[in-house]
């Protein structure tokens, strides 16, 4: 009588590595880090540029100009040396406004937030899908603007931030106007150059946005 044959024994038979992971684990945003460092360096130069308080308010060097001319020359001057002083000035008044209604505040923050979320800081690859349609980055665009200046505009959050705008640079025309400069150290700088804030704002926000989705056109 014959023996039976050896059964074969089995081999074990390893997953192949799920790809589940790797598309759930967190997105690095080099870009937002790199937009978090100019935005901090910028600050700092810009505060570093501020002038004392002291000399903003000193009541002793306010005078009425005798003419528009003259009225137009110190608020020339004034503006270069206090750039950085108005700017928070404009900002203060922008803020209070914001502050004081919490609505238009709440949906300010919606908007910045949906802003990075769908298109600033977010990876060009896959593309974006809501309610079971695929949005190329250039529809995902036009949306975000249609959708900002629909806010803006047609809310009331238009009508905060532009009052709150012409109130603060009435304030810093006031102030430049009236400020007599005699007693500043004015210092010269090259014309077209920005400094501070304005050279991180000419540069710095399209550089992210560059370096955060480098296949988009």
């Amino acid at each position: 009588m014959m023996s039976s044959a050896p059964s074969p024994v089995p081999l074990p038979i390893s997953d192949p590595p799920s790809v589940a992971g790797a598309s759930t684990a967190p997105v690095s945003t080099p870009a937002f880090r790199f937009f978090l460092s100019r935005l901090s360096d910028s600050v700092r130069r810009s505060l570093a540029e501020r002038r004392p308080w002291s000399e903003l308010a000193d009541r002793s060097a306010f005078s009425r100009p005798d003419t528009l001319a003259e009225a137009s020359s110190r608020l020339r001057k004034n503006l270069a040396y206090f750039r950085v002083n108005y700017a928070a000035v404009v900002a203060a008044v922008l803020a209070v406004s914001l502050v004081t209604n919490p609505f238009s505040l709440l949906v300010l923050l919606a908007l910045l937030a949906a802003w990075c979320h769908l298109y600033l800081f977010r990876p060009s690859d896959p593309p974006l899908v809501l309610f079971g349609r695929t949005f190329s980055d250039r529809e995902t665009l036009g949306g975000l603007v249609l959708l900002s200046f629909l806010i803006v505009f047609l809310t009331s959050v238009g009508s905060i931030i532009i009052s709150a705008a012409v109130a603060g640079t009435a304030i810093v025309a006031a102030h430049g106007a009236f400020r007599v400069p005699e007693d500043l150290f004015l210092d010269e700088q090259e014309p077209g150059v920005a400094t501070g804030l304005l050279s991180f704002l000419g540069g710095a926000a399209s550089s992210a946005a560059a370096a955060a989705t480098p296949g988009r056109v």
